[in-house]
């Protein structure tokens, strides 16, 4: 899968992915980097539900949404030389503040 993300990331920077696809592609790659899971590895059971199919499932959808050439010159480039994913600051403050919108969201449409 750490091939499959990283190729994702490439595909996400490469010119000929479509930007509806790069906004997926986003997505997925932010969740697979995220320390915060959308349901927590401490809930018994289902604690790794996320890890074993929310994820693959994105990836299976950001890859059938890739033109096929994208994917396999990516894939290909990803498992010859892997990718080192740049630290950002801004990149984790973005998607905290994606999660914290997402909570406050839920708690506002749970309570009204």
């Amino acid at each position: 899968m750490k091939h499959h993300v990283q190729a994702l990331y490439l595909a996400g920077r490469d010119s000929r992915t479509p930007l509806i696809t790069k906004c997926l592609v986003g997505v997925i790659v932010a969740y697979a980097l995220s320390p915060i899971d959308l349901i927590p590895d401490f809930i018994p059971l289902i604690g790794f539900l996320d890890d074993a199919l929310i994820l693959p499932v994105g990836i299976y959808l950001a890859v059938k949404s890739l033109p096929a050439e994208v994917w396999n010159d990516c894939l290909a480039q990803a498992e010859q030389a892997p990718v080192r994913l740049p630290n950002s600051r801004w990149a984790a403050a973005a998607v905290l503040s994606i999660w914290v919108m997402a909570a406050v969201a839920l708690v506002y449409w749970l309570r009204g």
